[in-house]
């Protein structure tokens, strides 16, 4: 196939990209290298791909609409992987306007490249953030998710709703992913994992909110790029028991699906930096904080539906995944 991905550049684009190249896939990647975290942390995994024959590299802003329906045109894709966002739900308190153009204009933008090329499925990230005020675990996908705590959450269930409004109007095949706190090597600076081991190494404190409390979904880098994959090469059909007089939030009379994709094994905090002070051979020093604007307590992924539907499994340990990442960090930070 000819995979279009956008955010080429970044942690699950880049791993995914390798993964379609090894497979045979020829993919085209869109990035823009924005200056959100370390650029050269961006050009440094886009390194791994570029000098592939079947990898185009594109330097694109999502925002901007003639370049995106020009990429689309002249390449063609067969399927789409939309993995470009701002992400991170502090950085969307304070800087709301940037979630909006590249959230919802660029995501615009992706849907009219794949309604106008006869794209045969696009494939787009959502976030486990848009279960935001509900309790209920393990999160379903066939929960009520009308209640985000950030902007950076509104911009994902909004992205849910545009995706389904395609697929409706076009019969376009869409399907999207709700991640659950993904991390490994090759992550991203601004994710706890990066942060409490550069920390923790430099012998500085590390902030832990919640007072260590909150329990997380983390969900390995491999096992995340598994999921697309399989999500990918299962084309969305149509639900034809979907009713509107109860009506099922995951699916739907068009060719729509959502799924949950996390390690469906919520993990403590504070576990989990024991564990990453065990791989690193070093106890952190431990700001205790409470918990954050945007932030919720707990995130429990039920991912029964990604199970049935493609045999998804996620097999890598917190132990496992922690020590690699650790292993990676200290032989490209030389520390």
């Amino acid at each position: 196939m000819k995979v279009l991905i956008t955010g080429s550049a970044g942690f699950i684009g880049s791993a995914l990209s390798l993964r379609l190249l090894e497979r045979g896939d020829e993919v085209i990647g869109l990035d823009c290298l924005n200056d959100y975290y370390d650029v050269n942390l961006k050009k440094a995994r886009l390194a791994r791909t570029q000098s592939h024959p079947n990898y185009t590299d594109l330097r694109i802003n999502l925002e901007d609409r003639q370049a995106v329906a020009d990429a689309f045109a002249k390449h063609k894709p067969n399927r789409v992987v939309n993995l470009a966002a701002q992400a991170g739900v502090r950085y969307s308190i304070e800087n709301p306007q940037s979630y909006i153009d590249t959230n919802l204009v660029g995501f615009g933008n992706v849907l009219e490249g794949c309604r106008h090329n006869e794209v045969e499925h696009l494939v787009y990230a959502s976030s486990s953030s848009v279960y935001g005020a509900n309790t209920n675990m393990p999160f379903s996908v066939h929960d009520n998710v009308d209640h985000p705590l950030s902007l950076y959450a509104a911009s994902k269930k909004a992205n849910e709703l545009m995706a389904h409004t395609y697929s409706h109007l076009y019969q376009l095949p869409v399907t999207g992913l709700r991640f659950f706190t993904v991390y490994g090597p090759w992550g991203r600076p601004d994710m706890a994992l990066f942060l409490f081991t550069r920390s923790i190494l430099a012998g500085e404190p590390i902030n832990v909110f919640n007072y260590g409390n909150h329990r997380r979904d983390f969900t390995y880098i491999n096992d995340i790029v598994e999921g697309v994959i399989r999500t990918l090469d299962q084309v969305a059909t149509p639900n034809l028991e979907w009713n509107g007089d109860k009506p099922d939030s995951a699916t739907s009379l068009a060719p729509y699906r959502l799924y949950n994709i996390g390690n469906n094994n919520p993990v403590e905090l504070r576990e989990y930096i024991s564990v990453l002070e065990e791989c690193l051979g070093k106890k952190a020093k431990q700001n205790l904080l409470p918990l954050q604007p945007g932030d919720v307590p707990d995130t429990y992924a039920n991912v029964e539906a990604l199970v049935q539907d493609t045999g998804y499994k996620p097999e890598t340990t917190i132990h496992e995944g922690i020590a690699n990442f650790v292993e990676w960090y200290r032989e490209y930070y030389k520390v």
